[in-house]
């Protein structure tokens, strides 16, 4: 029940702090030549209510965030545990079984022929020098 709440209460701080995050007006760039302007008409304390209104709500998420994980019902957890653990067991007995690294190729038994012997092999002489 108290894990619910909380994540409801996130939820809406959530949308508080995009909201307050979306309505400040930017503190660098173009808009910082006009900081005179931000004085005029009691603007000033809007921008002091919106700054501590974003730090209140990103502290109550984080907050809330921790006492949410805190309630959390022990037996739901414990089962999401040992699905994980299930998961990952299967993983690694997958990557046991395919190789990591590519299987040598087995060498060819040498031609009979050895002008198809030369043939196979790469030239190593030096290009000519102009």
């Amino acid at each position: 029940m108290l894990y619910t709440i909380c994540i409801i209460v996130i939820l809406i701080a959530s949308i508080c702090l995009i909201l307050a995050v979306l309505v400040q007006n930017p503190k660098s760039g173009m808009a910082a030549n006009f900081g005179a302007s931000n004085q005029v008409m009691g603007v000033r304390e809007t921008a002091n209510f919106l700054e501590k209104f974003t730090w209140t709500m990103a502290i109550a998420i984080v907050l809330l965030s921790l006492v949410a994980t805190l309630s959390m019902d022990k037996g739901s957890v414990a089962t999401s545990n040992e699905s994980l653990s299930k998961d990952a067991n299967a993983l690694l007995e997958m990557t046991q079984e395919a190789p990591s690294m590519p299987q040598a190729v087995p060498a060819q038994e040498p031609a009979a022929d050895s002008s198809a012997a030369t043939e196979a092999q790469p030239a190593t002489e030096a290009p000519a020098e102009k």
